[in-house]
């Protein structure tokens, strides 16, 4: 086994404003009810995708609550763009890995891939949405959580804006504006696009999501159709603010024991761990510079997609057994983003692996180096980090020491799976 530092634990001490279950039916209804109101008697489809947001089913259940006492009939549409394989099917068993199913949320749940072509955008883009959406629906309510977007820029990334483009754009749609990416700036891709359907279609409003630093519901805020563009940079702002990070942002490895479809729409949340602007190394304007990451396990709720490995450098070969690899491909086309398609080196224990991943160092080089672990990109409250950040962090006042440092055990070559000490 190649030598590794000794490790101890850090909890991060972030700001935690939360919502508190009891409290989504009554602040749903206080941000949403007006909109609802509009459309007393006709059908409204509302959005759901495919991130792993904190609650959603209950968020969603509230959602469809509000919706019924006020007279409206509300079904569920999947707006996860190519994921689930792009099937009705493989979308559907997404949203039930979620929690989403018709008995836990309340009402029908129905899965279409098919669009239809709604108008072409000032640059020729074709605008793409949802076939049973724009036809069977009276009006749609879109619910996301906003945050950065793993791959794009600007003041709209991921959120309310990139559902109604991307999510409602189905797999063709998805393969589409990705593509129109590659020349169009993001930012003026998608209010060109979205303009173009509130145009068209018949927007009910919105709900942003926003979390805190633990994975836990901040806020829910509606918002009316006609100030969702000026609204979203602000929620995106805010949620920015509301954001974890490592607690140091440099490192010579990063370990992750798990990447999955819920965790981010890449696996791993590229912008936390560096490599939002490239695959591989770190470029001035990320929020981190990790030399090299490896993962350890694909989450089960993925259903194989391993969209997010090739952003790392290593992984143990039981993930790349598990993927899904037509699923994953298919991501990765629509999303324009193939080198996160592409496996990483693997090796059959954690051993294996970590001394690849310290390759070319020395039994001296081991007290100074540095490397931190995590359970996954959502789960930043607590950190195991190598002995070299131990004096920082006795400094730190917003970090906790929660273990002295130990050396990790392993049994036949593996590490046990990351568990909170809280």
């Amino acid at each position: 086994m190649h030598a590794l530092p000794n490790f101890f634990r850090v909890r991060q001490k972030f700001s935690r404003t939360v919502l508190a279950a009891e409290d989504f039916l009554d602040e749903v209804r206080r941000q949403v009810a007006p909109f609802f109101t509009q459309a007393k008697g006709k059908r409204v489809a509302i959005t759901v995708g495919s991130r792993g947001i904190a609650n959603i089913p209950e968020i969603i259940a509230a959602l469809v609550a509000v919706a019924k006492e006020v007279g409206v009939r509300p079904f569920i549409v999947p707006a996860m763009g190519s994921h689930g394989g792009g099937t009705p099917e493989g979308q559907l068993k997404i949203l039930a890995n979620l929690g989403i199913t018709e008995a836990r949320v309340g009402c029908e749940i129905r899965s279409n891939t098919e669009v239809v072509e709604l108008a072409k955008t000032p640059e020729g883009v074709s605008v793409l949405v949802d076939k049973m959406a724009c036809e069977e629906a009276d009006a749609i309510f879109v619910c996301n959580r906003v945050k950065l977007h793993t791959m794009f820029d600007g003041d709209l990334q991921s959120g309310l804006h990139k559902m109604l483009m991307v999510g409602l754009g189905n797999p063709e749609g998805a393969t589409n504006y990705h593509r129109a990416a590659r020349e169009i700036p993001f930012p003026q891709l998608i209010r060109s696009v979205t303009q173009e359907i509130f145009k068209k279609v018949n927007i009910l409003g919105g709900m942003a999501i926003l979390e805190n630093a633990y994975d836990e519901t901040a806020e829910l805020v509606g918002v009316a159709t006609d100030e969702l563009t000026a609204r979203e940079p602000e929620l995106l702002a805010k949620a920015t603010e509301l954001l974890p990070r490592l607690p140091f942002p440099k490192a010579d490895l990063l370990l992750i024991d798990r990447i999955g479809k819920e965790i981010s729409g890449t696996g791993l949340d590229s912008c936390l761990v560096g490599r939002k602007f490239n695959d591989k190394k770190a470029t001035p304007n990320d929020l981190a510079d990790m030399l090299r990451i490896a993962v350890r396990h694909l989450t089960p709720s993925s259903a194989g997609n391993a969209i997010g490995m090739g952003v790392a450098d290593f992984c143990l070969s039981s993930l790349l057994e598990g993927v899904d690899y037509e699923a994953t491909r298919l991501n990765a086309l629509a999303a324009g983003h193939i080198g996160a398609a592409q496996p990483p080196l693997d090796y059959a224990t954690d051993e294996a692996m970590l001394a690849a991943a310290l390759w070319g160092r020395s039994e001296r080089d081991i007290p100074s180096t540095k490397i931190l672990r995590i359970r996954d990109t959502l789960s930043l409250g607590e950190v195991e980090c190598s002995e070299a950040y131990y004096a920082e962090a006795q400094q730190r006042d917003d970090l906790e020491i929660v273990s002295e440092p130990q050396p990790w055990q392993f049994q036949k070559g593996m590490l046990e799976d990351f568990a909170f000490l809280t």
